[in-house]
């Protein structure tokens, strides 16, 4: 048990490791209106952003935005930071996508990857998927999954990152 344990975290420093040093991928993606972004370019230059990788269909995804959402005015007042969505759902699925967004009353930025060509440049299979972008523009921290409490975690990456 201690050497699956032991094999368990080594696995994730290194991936963590390689999360560190991974750019930000030039891959188009569309903001709800429909207009394609290049995905690199939907990030504030100097300061940390939090994404969500998410899907209509995803019961774990929806809880991790809403628990996020719900906390995002206490956790804006401790560290500078951004927070955006991107849906993998497919096209057929874009009128539910912005229909969810809404009904929520998201204020944040949310896109689409309709073919999942974004998902595919950052290499993950599976949503929820979250990564934290540090303030020189390269992937910090992913993390994937989700469990209650799992975004406290999130936020104590991002108040390290945002205090660089």
């Amino acid at each position: 048990m201690k050497k699956i344990c032991a094999l368990l975290a080594l696995a994730a420093f290194s991936f963590q490791s390689f999360a560190q040093q991974s750019d930000l991928p030039a891959t188009p993606v569309k903001d709800l209106k429909g207009s394609t972004v290049s995905f690199d370019k939907t990030f504030e230059k100097g300061k940390v952003t939090l994404v969500s990788f998410w899907a209509t269909w995803c019961v774990p995804c929806k809880k991790e935005i809403k628990s996020i959402r719900d906390r995002m005015t206490e956790w804006k007042s401790q560290a500078d930071f951004n927070y955006m969505t991107v849906s993998v759902d497919d096209s057929r699925a874009t009128a539910q996508v912005k229909g969810y967004a809404k009904s929520q009353g998201w204020d944040f930025p949310a896109y689409l990857d309709p073919n999942s060509d974004l998902k595919r440049s950052l290499n993950f299979q599976n949503v929820p998927f979250t990564i934290i972008v540090g303030k020189d523009g390269k992937i910090a921290h992913m993390q994937s999954g989700y469990e209650a409490g799992g975004e406290d975690i999130l936020f104590t990456k991002i108040k390290e990152l945002a205090a660089k």
